[in-house]
C-alpha cells in the first residue's frame, strides 16, 4: 500500500525498530522514515510506504518542532545523558537562562555533533569517532523560529538545574547542539536528558498512531527515565563483565595446535622463570626435542602445568636456533615460582 503513516516512537528504542509494526500492518518491507530520532528520544516519525517512499527526501526537508529537557552543570561527548561527561561547570541563574534562550531565536551557524549520522568520506561520523578517528564537521546555517521556556527546575540557591523548552526549528537543526550552545552561552555546561518531537511540517504528534502510549514528557519524568537507564546500563555492564571473567579461558594446547603451532613444554620451575624473563634460550629448557622443520614454524611454549608462556620463532634454520616472538611475563599466582 502507498501510504503516509504518522508514528509515535517510544523512548529507548531505535527509529528502525519502530518501523516493525508498520511493516507488519501493511505486510510490506518497502518502508522508509523521513528523519530518525535518537534512541532516548520520543515523538513523531513520518513513515512512507510503498511507492510513497520516493517522497521521503522531500518530507525530510520540512521544519520541525521539539520539546527538550536540558540539564545544566555538565556536558557529555554525545551531548545527551547516554554519553560520558567531558565538562562540568557551575549552574546558571534563572535570569541568565531566560535571556540566553531568547537570544537563540533567529538564524545562526551550528556545529553538528560528531556523534551523528553525518557522513565523512563515506562513513558515519559517529562510527569514525568510536574508532578513535578525530572528526571535524563544518558548521551549517540553521534557524530557530521560536524557543519558549515551559518549565524550570530551580534549586535553593536560585540556580537552574534543568529547563523544559519548546523549540521550532529549520531542517538540519540538532537540538543536542542547541543544549550544548545554550549551556556555554549561560557560562555553564549542558546536555539533553529528554527529547520529544511534536511536529514535522503539517504533521502533528497528536494525530499519530501510538500517541496515547507515549509517556508523559516533563522534567521530572525525563530525569527519572535518564537515571533508570543509566542504572540499568551500569547493572547490565556489571553482569556482562562478571560473565566475561567467568567464561574467559586460557590459551591452551588444543588452540595452539589449531593455530598451526608446535607445542613445547618447560621442564621445571627454573626453566619457566628463565623463559618468562627472556633469558638466553637453551634446548635443555624443554621436555621435548626441539626440531625446526620450516623457517615459518612457530612454537607455543607451556609450563609443565600446561599454562601458556609465549611463542618462539625460527631465527636460524641451519643452526636450528629459536628466538622469542612473544613472552607472557606474568607468573601465575598459583605457580610455585
Amino acid at each position: 500500500m502507498d501510504k503516509i503513516v504518522l508514528l509515535a516512537k517510544q523512548p529507548g528504542i531505535t527509529s528502525f525498530t519502530s518501523l516493525y509494526n508498520v511493516k507488519r500492518a501493511f505486510n510490506t518491507t518497502k518502508v522508509g522514515h523521513t528523519g530518525t530520532l535518537d534512541n532516548f528520544a520520543q515523538g513523531l516519525l513520518v513513515v512512507c510506504t510503498g511507492r510513497l517512499t520516493k517522497l521521503a527526501g522531500n518530507i525530510i526537508e520540512f521544519d520541525k518542532s521539539y520539546k527538550a529537557v536540558i540539564r545544566f552543570g555538565s556536558e557529555t561527548d554525545t551531548l545527551d545523558y547516554e554519553g560520558e561527561v567531558v565538562k562540568e561547570a557551575c549552574l546558571p541563574d534563572e535570569e541568565t537562562v531566560r535571556k540566553v534562550v531568547a537570544s537563540f531565536v533567529g538564524e545562526q551557524e551550528q556545529k553538528p555533533p560528531v556523534f551523528s549520522a553525518i557522513h565523512v568520506d563515506g562513513k558515519r561520523a559517529s562510527e569514525l569517532v568510536r574508532k578513535g578517528v578525530e572528526v571535524e564537521l563544518p558548521s551549517r546555517k540553521i534557524c530557530v523560529y521560536s524557543a519558549d521556556i515551559l518549565d524550570m527546575e530551580i534549586d535553593s540557591n536560585g540556580d537552574v538545574q534543568a529547563c523544559l523548552i519548546d523549540f521550532s526549528v529549520s531542517k538540519g537543526t540538532y537540538i543536542r547542539c542547541l543544549a550544548r550552545d545554550i549551556g556555554k552561552a549561560c557560562g555553564s555546561a549542558a546536555h539533553l536528558i529528554g527529547l520529544y518531537r511534536t511536529k514535522i511540517g503539517n504533521f502533528e504528534i497528536e494525530d499519530s498512531a501510538g500517541f496515547s502510549l507515549l509517556p508523559s514528557f516533563d522534567i521530572k519524568t525525563c530525569k527519572q527515565f535518564a537515571e533508570q537507564k543509566k542504572l540499568k546500563a551500569m547493572a547490565d555492564d556489571k553482569l556482562l563483565q562478571e560473565q566475561i571473567i567467568q567464561t574467559s579461558r586460557d590459551f591452551d594446547e588444543e588452540t595452539a595446535k589449531l593455530c598451526g603451532f608446535y607445542v613445547l613444554h618447560l621442564k621445571d620451575n627454573q626453566s619457566e622463570q628463565d623463559f618468562r624473563f627472556g633469558r638466553p634460550l637453551h634446548k635443555s629448557f624443554f621436555t621435548e626435542k626441539v626440531h625446526i622443520q620450516n623457517t615459518q614454524d612457530i612454537f607455543a611454549v607451556f609450563t609443565k602445568d600446561n599454562l601458556f608462556c609465549g611463542l618462539l620463532e625460527c631465527k636460524d634454520f641451519e643452526k636450528q636456533y629459536l628466538g622469542y616472538k612473544m613472552v607472557i611475563q606474568t607468573i601465575d599466582t598459583n605457580s610455585s615460582i
